[in-house]
């Protein structure tokens, strides 16, 4: 592949992973909408999603490798530990505490990758961080101590997650996905039987099986062969900036101060990250 074919391909995996994080981002508002137990949702987003997988995959196949059935155990893990979270704290300590996953991703990403910071990464993280802990930084509490650990497994998993995709890289990362979604249907099925069924939980499930979960991991797991998991894993934290601005649109909770100045550090550092990412070659690191 040359140079420009490489670049083409980041710019464009650049741009599904924006929209992938403008499409998990509807989360919280959904979430919000829907009365449902935690895994009851959790069973059935995956249901749903596993079948959006199923149509995009035709014929999927299942290695059963170690990587795979690890990132299937993983992408289920952080779903479920960060809808528990929530419910048990305040939902800014598990969003933070969630989208540390960098700092894992760095720890473990040249053990398991081979795949080193760049710089721009580097300078990507502090502004990230800093936005972040403005954000949430009204609402952030050490109360609620479980809710907090589900938050920190949350990340922890979410990062096991992209390293395990990226792993296949040369291979078809969807798979995991889709065996992870049938993970999430099986262990919320008998918690979905005995919620109501109603036209607005129904179709919030549907959109979130669909929209959220299923099409977003499409773009995510084709972006991942081309971007580095740390690049991917700065660019998606678009996701927890995003989400209050739709809770805000529909729901009319509004933001702090702080909140909206890390909120703009936040979108500047991913923005000015994604516009390296898709203007260079991967090369060098530090």
């Amino acid at each position: 592949m040359t140079d420009a074919d490489s670049i083409a391909s980041r710019r464009k995996a650049v741009c599904f992973l924006i929209l992938t994080a403008i499409l998990w981002s509807s989360s919280g508002l959904c979430i919000k909408m829907i009365h449902w137990g935690p895994l009851a949702i959790l069973g059935g987003r995956s249901l749903v999603a596993a079948v959006v997988f199923l149509v995009y995959l035709r014929r999927p196949e299942f290695s059963w490798s170690g990587v795979q059935v690890a990132g299937a155990i993983a992408y289920t893990s952080s779903q479920l530990f960060f809808i528990l979270g929530t419910k048990l704290t305040v939902a800014a300590n598990v969003v933070f505490l969630t989208f540390t996953s960098p700092i894992y991703i760095i720890l473990f990403g040249y053990w398991f990758l081979n795949e080193r910071p760049y710089r721009a990464d580097w300078a990507a993280m502090a502004a990230i961080f800093t936005g972040m802990f403005l954000f949430f930084g009204d609402d952030f509490s050490l109360d609620g101590m479980r809710g907090n650990l589900c938050g920190v497994l949350s990340g922890v998993a979410l990062a096991a997650m992209i390293i395990c995709l990226r792993r296949q890289k040369m291979g078809v990362p969807a798979n995991t996905i889709l065996l992870g979604n049938f993970l999430g249907a099986i262990i919320g099925l008998p918690f979905l039987l005995q919620e109501s069924f109603t036209i607005s939980s129904v179709g919030t499930i549907l959109f979130l099986g669909i929209f959220q979960i299923g099409i977003s991991f499409i773009l995510y797991s084709i972006a991942i062969k081309h971007v580095h998991a740390l690049e991917s894993n700065l660019i998606v934290t678009l996701e927890p900036v995003l989400n209050p601005i739709w809770v805000f649109l529909v729901l009319g909770e509004i933001p702090g101060k702080l909140a909206f100045m890390g909120g703009i550090l936040v979108l500047g550092a991913v923005i000015a990250r994604a516009i390296v990412s898709s203007h260079t070659v991967p090369e060098e690191t530090v």
